[in-house]
């Protein structure tokens, strides 16, 4: 500010000196100008007087112009305040007022966006029931103290969405606790890494003393790493709902969540256009910038999250890009009748694209078709009981996910297993030959995940991993035309190792014995004889599962593999209980 006088000063002084008509006062004006009537004229006034009456009101002018400007000043300070006030506050007060944060409201999508997006998720025939499910189901911690690490689902169909973020808010809880202090990057597939010890086994009870504080951010984590998975690790969009009015709130008697619940009754989204009215999307660049965003929205999760969750992916991925990443762009996402969420939902939650299908890579179908699979490494898995039956083969990225924890499908359900331990997926001897061979076993695999191969792709896979079978067991695996992943596994373990085999002669290569702990988040009133009882039949249930592998691996018993506890998937062992729920 002195330095600005110090120029005022000098321009005054300057105009002083000049031999010039002075510049028009703007403190005092001639007779004329102020209207005042009189005969006699004005007395000239000298040279000296008439420039320091200049000066004088040059620097008058400055000053006043100095005051201005530190109004102006004030005034921007007293709102930038007002608004770092209003960020501790909750998101309620912020939507509803309009005050504090910048972009708070976010940004309005076009009806041509809402309407694609609509469309792709749900379709053009999509029931009301399919709706109401999705609208009503929120992303909350179960109140019951023996499953309250867990999301509870009270609405059939949006469990896969459900599952997916449980899978991350595990990884977070069990191997990532957060450092204080700790900036976190956009792209955490190292972080993890540094958190723990690959064999230090966490403590059974770790579930019994967490705080609301560090399942909450537990949860804005995760939920933070899969929309930037979803966004290439650059950036992440956050849907959220502009619909709460400041005098609504304001009148509103009750808790915060007790006002968002309220306001949601009125809300209907059955339509392009009805998404259009409500849907607001904020966009982050930085990790920390959506870790705060989820925080400040967690109230309006809480109760409408499962599908504002599934719209800020598809946003972040990018509406061209999902139907990119589809086998089939028709088709809606979520699926008739029950409003299950389709496979590519939860694969772009685990893995970042949209693909349909679970096995590795891309598929060759000839004649320039292809059919995508899953081509990264995943923080968590995916396994289902579809691949016992033959439906399906799942990849080795989603079976050895870099932490023991997979999101089980079932015909109906999506649920999540675990172990507390990392030790489970440690390879021995056995599991290592077997990951080796059935890699370029699948390579030669052009059935589409059958598990079976050409007689030629039978021999390049023999060549490749150096297996000297003798003769006549060659030739009777390829005597029929297709050699089938079974009988040649068998054949290997019936091989001495010096010939390319597995044969053990202590019959103790492959034993294993660990824990595992499987989580079902549904929570549903089942009717009873038509009638349905206040407390849910059926609550969250978290099951310990000890599992014991027999030394001998042959395909009806084989079900563990690399790094994942679950060879060739069969969970069968599973109850259908534990896996399923009722439609």
């Amino acid at each position: 500010m002195a330095d600005q006088e110090e120029e005022d000063l000098k321009m005054a002084l300057k105009l002083s000196m000049q031999h010039q008509e002075s510049p028009e006062p703007k403190r005092s004006k001639s007779r004329e100008e102020s209207g005042i009537e009189g005969d006699a004229p004005p007395p000239e006034e000298s040279p000296d007087v008439k420039n320091r009456r200049t000066q004088r009101e040059l620097m008058a002018a400055a000053a006043e112009k100095r005051m201005a400007a530190i109004k102006s000043v004030e005034s921007v300070k007293d709102v930038e305040s007002r608004g770092l006030e209003d960020e501790g506050k909750s998101e309620r007060v912020s939507l509803a007022k309009g005050a504090g944060k910048s972009g708070t409201c976010g940004v309005e999508l076009s009806e041509l966006e809402a309407s694609q997006l609509f469309l792709m998720i749900f379709g053009e025939r999509v029931s009301k029931d399919v709706l109401a499910q999705w609208s009503n189901q929120g992303i909350r911690f179960s109140a019951d103290p023996e499953t309250s690490m867990g999301l509870v689902q009270h609405e059939g169909g949006p469990c896969g969405v459900l599952a997916a973020i449980q899978a991350f808010v595990l990884k977070y809880l069990l191997f990532c606790p957060e450092e204080s202090n700790s900036v976190l990057p956009n792209n955490l597939s190292n972080l993890a890494l540094t958190r723990v010890s690959k064999n230090e086994s966490v403590g059974a009870d770790i579930f019994l003393s967490l705080s609301e504080e560090k399942k909450s951010r537990a949860l804005v984590r995760s939920m933070s790493e899969i929309l930037f998975l979803c966004g290439s690790n650059e950036t992440a969009a956050v849907a959220s709902l502009n619909i709460l009015d400041g005098n609504f709130v304001e009148s509103a008697n009750g808790s915060e969540d007790e006002v968002i619940a309220k306001v949601l009754e009125g809300v209907s989204v059955e339509s392009g256009s009805d998404l259009q009215k409500v849907l607001r999307v904020h966009t982050c660049t930085s990790r920390s910038s959506s870790i705060q965003k989820l925080e400040d929205l967690l109230p309006i999760f809480g109760r409408i999250g499962a599908l504002l969750f599934l719209i800020s992916a598809l946003l972040s991925r990018r509406l061209d890009t999902v139907q990119e990443d589809r086998d089939d762009p028709t088709q809606p996402l979520v699926t008739a009748p029950f409003g299950h969420a389709s496979q590519e939902i939860v694969n772009l939650l685990l893995s970042g694209s949209a693909v349909a299908n679970v096995f590795d890579g891309n598929m060759d179908l000839g004649g320039g078709m292809f059919v995508k699979g899953i081509s990264t490494t995943v923080e968590v898995g995916f396994l289902t009981l579809l691949e016992s039956l033959n439906f399906c083969k799942v990849g080795q990225y989603l079976k050895c996910p870099r932490w023991p924890i997979w999101v089980v499908g079932s015909e109906s359900h999506y649920t999540v297993l675990f172990a507390l331990d990392t030790k489970v997926q440690d390879e021995n001897e056995l599991e290592r030959r077997e990951t080796q061979v059935r890699r370029a076993f699948d390579a030669q695999d052009q059935s589409g995940g059958g598990g079976f191969i050409s007689v030629e792709g039978f021999h390049q896979v023999v060549n490749e991993m150096n297996i000297n079978l003798p003769r006549e067991k060659a030739e009777h695996l390829c005597s029929s035309e297709f050699i089938v992943w079974s009988e040649f596994w068998q054949a290997l373990l019936d091989l001495d190792k010096s010939l390319g085999g597995v044969k053990d002669s202590t019959g103790l290569m492959g034993k294993k014995v660990f824990e595992l702990y499987h989580f079902n988040g549904i929570a549903k009133s089942i009717a009873n004889g038509g009638s349905r009882s206040e407390n849910p039949v059926q609550r969250p249930r978290l099951t310990k599962l000890r599992v014991s592998v027999p030394p001998r691996w042959t395909p009806r018993n084989s079900w563990l593999t690399r790094k994942s506890a679950l060879w060739t998937t069969r969970l069968d062992w599973l109850s259908p209980s534990l896996l399923n729920m009722p439609r």
